[in-house]
């Protein structure tokens, strides 16, 4: 053959190669995140066992903000200073902390293998799997981890209790054997349904007034919880899914100062937690509270180095930063005004000064025009008569976090045309 033909037919080639990946391509599914959970640093601590796990099986629970047919799963190692081994993972209806519903166990795969290691620093996305689920059902994730895991990816606020067994890999056991429990979480940072036509997600960003710190555990009574349910019985309009990405103690300009756990800044996480998450469409930013409270603050160690006080106009350039991140990328930024926490049971959190900061913030947040929306949650959950404090209906026993009538309430003011 000449090399005239040899061009031919190589070119046929590339064409037909072309088109193969072309339709390879269309053939494929869109996912949108059904529940996620910002992954955190572990802080050493010999009495959380989730940070001691050595050839043990986990089993924790995530409720979905809306179903699907199928699920895949996000399992992270980013925090992990070594390779994480999978030795098994399974996916369940759940039943209780423990237990699952009789036959609904399914075998995770990654790439078709039953065990995966998670290179350092990195996450993995499970292969999909089959596995009918409705909006707001709860499901048992089961772990089997065959070694020491010296530095584990946690999400710390769960909200959740999850089961950790005695060596062993019990991932398709119905009901395990306890032999340590967690309000924590380990691996798991999301769960992927097929998207749907018009789908929307909100994506919750902030710190632990996102998270849900003051809500009663195992109850899903944060705010993005409550929404969530509010929004399933919404009788018109497109389908809108509901994630969290707060992290307690989290801050918009700084890392965690005196624990790992308190995780990176909301600059430095934005993308992984927002505009990476697939399907989002809007986000709701709640944080800066800590950036003004920690600076002397100490809660038997400083929460902040007294130097790193900060200023509205630092503050709100944060904000406008993130707002041009989520516009490159045509997602829509709702900003949510800063909360009152003069009583907060923490020394040295609360000052005069402090809040007339917060005043500025909220001024600009209000009226500044650079948000999408608005969710004035300040205005909803302060004291008339003492504004610079929550009201007692709504707040928690630390005067800092919103109680479950609190964050209910936080739920039922969003106006829901924002989300559309």
């Amino acid at each position: 053959m000449n090399h005239k033909g040899l061009s031919v037919v190589s070119a046929g080639l590339i064409l037909l190669s072309a088109a193969a990946w072309a339709n390879d391509r269309s053939d494929r599914q869109d996912w949108v995140a059904a529940w996620t959970a910002s992954p955190e640093a572990s802080d050493p601590d010999p009495k959380e066992p989730l940070a001691n796990l050595d050839g043990q099986t986990v089993r924790e629970r995530v409720r979905i903000s809306t179903g699907g047919s199928a699920i895949r799963v996000r399992l992270s190692n980013e925090h992990g200073s070594s390779p994480l081994r999978i030795g098994s993972a399974t996916v369940a209806l759940a039943g209780d902390p423990s237990s699952v519903r009789p036959r609904s166990i399914k075998t995770l795969t990654f790439g078709g293998s039953a065990a995966v290691t998670i290179p350092t620093g990195a996450p993995v996305l499970s292969d999909p799997v089959a596995f009918s689920v409705a909006s707001g059902a709860e499901i048992s994730i089961s772990l089997y981890f065959p070694g020491r895991v010296t530095t584990p990816t946690l999400h710390g606020l769960a909200l959740k209790r999850a089961i950790i067994t005695a060596k062993g890999d019990f991932t398709h056991d119905e009901r395990l054997h306890t032999a340590g429990i967690s309000e924590s979480s380990v691996a798991v940072s999301a769960v992927l349904v097929p998207a749907v036509r018009g789908q929307r997600l909100l994506v919750a960003f902030g710190d632990s007034l996102t998270d849900g710190d003051g809500s009663t555990i195992e109850t899903d009574r944060n705010w993005t919880s409550d929404l969530a349910r509010r929004l399933a019985i919404v009788p018109h309009g497109p389908p809108i899914a509901v994630v969290n990405q707060g992290i307690a103690g989290n801050r918009l300009l700084a890392d965690g100062f005196a624990f790992h756990s308190l995780g990176s800044s909301a600059l430095a996480r934005f993308d992984r937690d927002v505009l990476s998450v697939p399907g989002a469409t809007h986000v709701v930013l709640l944080e800066g509270v800590n950036d003004l409270a920690f600076p002397g603050a100490n809660i038997g160690r400083e929460l902040a180095d007294p130097s790193e006080t900060v200023t509205a106009d630092e503050l709100i350039g944060a904000y406008l930063q993130l707002i041009a991140r989520a516009h490159a990328v045509h997602i829509k930024v709702i900003g949510a005004t800063l909360t009152p926490f003069e009583g907060a049971r923490i020394p040295g959190y609360y000052s005069q000064a402090k809040e007339a900061t917060r005043q500025i913030i909220n001024q600009w947040i209000r009226t500044g025009g650079a948000f999408d929306g608005l969710i004035d949650f300040d205005a909803l959950l302060r004291d008339p008569e003492h504004p610079s404090r929550m009201q007692e209906r709504y707040v928690s026993r630390d005067h800092l976090h919103p109680n479950d009538a609190g964050y209910q309430a936080m739920a039922d003011a969003i106006d829901i045309s924002l989300l559309l």
